[in-house]
């Protein structure tokens, strides 16, 4: 058993997964009835954002509890440069806790700042054991290689226990029998770190067949929509319409075989839960991902262009000790909040520099203060000047031929930051370009309202809170002479009347 009031972790990531694909969420299709259930059993935030579209960036901001403004990792390749007082890893290893990963990484930090790891795995390979299973493993690496990111169009020729979620789902067994082997009052910290439902889309059967192309949802837009979006969908959709001509005819196909990752995932963390047995009554279980994937919308794989809500909007759900069952938060929150609530869940306090929220409180079933709590904001953009339309800088492979790797040189060029509160969404990019979208009219966003007379004090009232968030982003680090003043649970803007820093001046 763990030590008094500090429960173990058990942090679930999956990658590029959208929000509203289970039947918890909306669905009509039971894509993930484990998570649905385990959901149901905590808390599920219906309206969680990640800080960034983009992996790395998203992964630090989770650790760190900050926004890439503050922790300066913006792009894939920059997360060793990651700035911060103290991460989560540091935190919960100050308070005793046995630290294990199995999975991808894809952080900035490495795989020996844990005590027991297992990877690192990546969307096209992962380690491979001996004999003829590690063969097999080999073999299956090969064949996600030759998928190039693709869509196949077959059930794939490996068993289920070839898959990478298998692999991994194995490895993080081994990982926290490991932690829990010498010391079982010790608590631990496993993440468990998917590369699905990320591309390459395959699934072996029986999830091949079980969303049917017919059943599937339909999408919110097609390709028509993409002039509507702007120049960086235009360029994201004719790159991939050069390389692949016809690719969109598939939508159907890859939404399927995205929605039978969603279930092989989902039958994994099930597997991994049954594995932890009597530990989960004191086990702290977090779902989150670090962003969405267009999944076909406005004729469109993976990710890449601008801020739309199937990039932005992701699962998140925490249940277990400390977590009223079946609370709902509809509230909009953050993926950067959820290391200053596993501070508070562990008894730790929040560091210096973190901008998130603790959200023990809202898992204790209490109210959200609506002046914390009634907006969101996120970032998008690796800074310098936008690229134009008709720019063709060098990527990271060439312009010839189908494959396709890193997509966004010229997509996240320049940058773009975003606030959302209540049913409207605005964005303000580098050129001074202003967007509008009221997402219960218009869950595509395809019509731009920043100009309507109407809505004139909806906009101003949207800046306002945008300014006030990039402010409050602005970094607190390094601490000088001057200590800020804080409040509990890092709500900011609550009127909670006292100050849990002592001579602040």
């Amino acid at each position: 058993m763990p030590s008094p009031g500090k429960p173990n972790v058990l942090l679930v990531m999956t990658d590029q997964h959208r929000a509203d694909l289970t039947r918890a969420t909306g669905c009509p299709l039971d894509t993930m009835p484990t998570l649905d259930a385990t959901a149901s059993r905590g808390a599920l935030f219906r309206n969680a954002y990640t800080a960034a579209p983009l992996c790395v960036p998203a992964r630090v901001s989770m650790l760190t509890g900050r926004f890439p403004t503050a922790h300066r990792v913006r792009q894939n390749s920059t997360g060793e440069h990651a700035l911060y007082d103290a991460d989560l890893l540091d935190v919960l290893r100050e308070q005793g806790y046995g630290l294990g990963f199995a999975g991808k990484p894809h952080i900035h930090r490495p795989l020996t700042d844990f005590d027991v790891a297992s990877g690192p795995y990546w969307h096209e390979r992962g380690p491979t054991g001996e004999g003829e299973a590690g063969e097999q493993d080999r073999a299956f690496d090969a064949w996600l290689h030759e998928l190039d990111h693709g869509v196949a169009t077959e059930p794939t020729p490996f068993p289920l226990e070839r898959q990478l979620p298998y692999r991994i789902v194995s490895d993080a067994i081994d990982v926290v029998d490991r932690l829990t082997a010498d010391d079982p009052d010790r608590p631990f910290f496993c993440w468990v770190s998917f590369p699905e439902p990320h591309n390459p889309y395959q699934v072996p059967s029986p999830y091949f067949e079980l969303f049917p192309e017919d059943e599937v949802p339909d999408r919110l837009a097609g390709p028509e929509a993409r002039d509507a979006k702007g120049p960086m969908f235009r360029w994201l959709g004719e790159l991939f319409e050069s390389k692949r001509p016809g690719f969109d005819d598939r939508w159907r196909r890859y939404r399927a075989s995205y929605l039978g990752m969603l279930r092989l995932l989902d039958d994994q963390v099930a597997r991994l839960l049954d594995h932890l047995g009597d530990q989960l009554a004191d086990t702290v279980v977090v779902h989150v991902a670090d962003h969405g994937d267009f999944v076909g919308e406005y004729g469109l794989q993976r990710k890449g262009a601008g801020m739309p809500e199937v990039l932005m909007r992701i699962p998140m759900q925490i249940s277990g000790p400390g977590v009223a069952p079946g609370t709902q938060v509809t509230e909009p929150v953050s993926i950067v909040d959820l290391m200053p609530t596993l501070c508070e869940l562990a008894g730790a306090p929040i560091p210096d520099g973190v901008q998130g929220r603790s959200l023990a409180p809202l898992l204790r079933g209490e109210p959200a203060p609506p002046a914390e709590f009634g907006s969101v904001y996120a970032e998008l953009g690796y800074g310098g000047v936008p690229y134009r339309h008709d720019e063709h800088p060098e990527l990271h492979f060439s312009y010839d031929g189908p494959t396709l790797d890193e997509l966004n040189t010229v997509t996240m060029s320049g940058g773009t930051r975003m606030v959302r509160a209540g049913r409207h969404k605005l964005t303000l990019d580098a050129d001074g370009r202003v967007e509008l979208y009221d997402l219960e009219s218009d869950p595509a966003e395809l019509v731009d309202l920043a100009d309507d007379p109407g809505l004139a004090d909806v906009r101003g009232e949207l800046l306002r809170l945008l300014g006030r968030w990039m402010i409050r982003v602005a970094d607190d680090l390094p601490r000088g002479a001057y200590v800020p003043k804080t409040v509990p649970h890092n709500w900011r803007w609550a009127d909670l009347g006292t100050s849990t820093t002592e001579g602040s001046t």
